[in-house]
């Protein structure tokens, strides 16, 4: 057993800008299961949206994510994300964090501009952001005394007073077929927040971005917002350039009436993707903002200076999640949420472009009074159980996992995608309800695995986003359904879980 002032699971942004500043009050124990660099994070490329430039202002940026969100965004939380966002990028440069530049070191930062944007205001490292940001932060977590960084050890649940036969007193009263998220995105923190009885909000919003690479050997590869802030237009396969037929803003339109347009197109023409193009810009341009895009692409055959890149709406990223005040604090005492698991007020029902990475960073300080002041007054509790695997055997028929795990998935494309109906939720909770009865009952029978832990969670989530999805009798940013085609102002609230 080991005893740590502030226990952080995840290794993103959130993770390890919070990590950082608690250890100046305590002990640090950042868990991840896989290598530290693999999250999320890491593979972001658009970049962090903030206010740096004379041209832009906060209240255009505030506008900007209000319109997106489609009325679910909480106002005050908007403000405070973009107000307080500037100065967490100055100290992500003053960690070392090299972003690009208009004319090398020492020149105003290069901004790029992506859907929804009515302003150039994306700090970016050319397209590969989010791995410069881990690397600067992974850097600073390495050399310092007060964190242990324990890589591959996986989170299995959350121990609250129930664990210890107690009644829990200490609660505060305030997956798809294509998708861009790395394997280790399952879903863990919101299932295990759940299973613990955090409030979860919004969780029928996942994001899907809509240009994925459509490739065999190109899973999960996306192809950046800023591709088409940089001029890339998109046509389907008779050649035409069809965004102007859905919104006036084009290809620069936010994300949900991007993916949703795609969708519509795919339908229509029963074709398997489309075409995004940006070869009649410059080639030295073009490789010099893409070079990540552009050296998977070559790899792959593709030319993106001359070629049409083939792609596809993919899932994304997930809106909702476990529901925080505005310091980070969810619905049980002691435990904290930032990053893409935490539902705070900032995305509503659809999140504008590179708001993720800024959000991350500014919650990840908003947190750390209120940990610090909680740390200070509670002691962990003695008796906490240690790990009992009695009447557990090793199981022989692994094929279970991997066999429930692709029905999951092939449950959630066909039935809870970009659009929606009664008729297809109705169809996904059933089966999803199946495979948790199934799935929960091999977990009693056997010693725990990381693959049987992520189905578990993976299959909490996505009844989470069915349940969710059935409560919202309208269609509003994400959330798209044929029987509810329009919002409602009554509908116009948040989801709870």
């Amino acid at each position: 057993m080991r005893h740590y002032d502030f226990l952080v699971i995840g290794s993103g942004v959130a993770g390890l800008s919070f990590a950082l500043r608690a250890a100046e009050h305590g002990r640090v124990a950042v868990v991840t299961k896989k290598e530290s660099a693999e999250s999320n994070t890491n593979y972001a490329q658009g970049g962090i949206a903030a206010v740096t430039s004379e041209h832009d202002s906060t209240e255009r940026h505030v506008a900007d994510t209000l319109d997106a969100g489609a009325g679910l965004c909480d106002e005050e939380v908007v403000r405070i994300v973009v107000e307080e966002g500037p100065e967490r990028v100055r100290e992500l440069i003053e960690m070392g964090a090299a972003f690009t530049r208009q004319n090398g070191e020492g020149s105003p930062l290069h901004l790029g501009r992506e859907g929804g944007h009515s302003a150039d205001r994306i700090v970016h490292a050319a397209d590969a952001t989010g791995r410069e940001v881990e690397r600067a932060l992974l850097s600073k977590t390495r050399a310092n005394d007060s964190i242990d960084l324990l890589e591959y050890h996986f989170a299995v649940d959350l121990i609250t007073e129930h664990h210890l036969g107690q009644h829990v007193s200490r609660v505060r009263p305030d997956v798809h077929c294509h998708t861009t998220n790395p394997p280790v995105a399952t879903g863990d923190g919101v299932a295990m927040a759940y299973r613990a009885k955090a409030r979860v909000s919004n969780m029928e919003f996942v994001q899907f971005h809509p240009t994925a690479l459509y490739h065999p050997e190109g899973d999960s590869f996306l192809i950046s917002e800023a591709v088409r802030g940089e001029g890339g237009k998109l046509f389907n396969q008779g050649g035409e350039r069809f965004m102007f037929d859905y919104d006036e803003r084009a290809e620069l339109a936010p994300r949900d009436i991007v993916a949703r347009a795609i969708d519509d197109q795919l339908k229509k023409r029963g074709e398997d993707h489309v075409w995004l193009d940006i070869s009649h810009e410059p080639p030295a341009e073009v490789e010099e903002h893409f070079p990540t895009i552009r050296e998977k692409l070559d790899g792959l055959g593709i030319d993106m200076t001359s070629d049409p890149i083939p792609v596809v709406p993919a899932a994304h990223y997930q809106c909702g999640g476990v529901q925080t005040d505005r310091v980070g604090r969810t619905s049980i005492d002691g435990l904290f949420a930032c990053g893409e698991v935490a539902c705070t007020g900032l995305h509503g029902a659809n999140r504008l472009a590179s708001n993720s990475l800024l959000e991350a960073l500014v919650f990840a300080r908003r947190a750390l009074d209120p940990a610090v002041a909680y740390a200070e007054r509670h002691d962990v509790p003695d008796g906490i159980p240690e790990w009992d695997a009695s009447g557990t055997a090793r199981p022989d028929e692994r094929v279970l996992i991997s066999h429930n795990r692709s029905e999951l998935k092939r449950v959630m494309s066909n039935y809870v995608g970009i659009v929606r109906s009664d008729l297809r939720l109705e169809r996904a909770q059933r089966r999803t309800r199946l495979l948790y009865e199934e799935t929960e009952d091999f977990y009693r029978r056997s010693t725990v695995s990381s693959g049987l832990c992520e189905l578990r969670n993976m299959i909490a989530v996505a009844y989470l986003i069915v349940k969710s999805a059935r409560m919202r009798r309208e269609s509003r940013g994400l959330h798209y359904t044929l029987d509810h085609p329009e919002p409602r102002e009554a509908e116009r609230r948040p989801t709870l879980a």
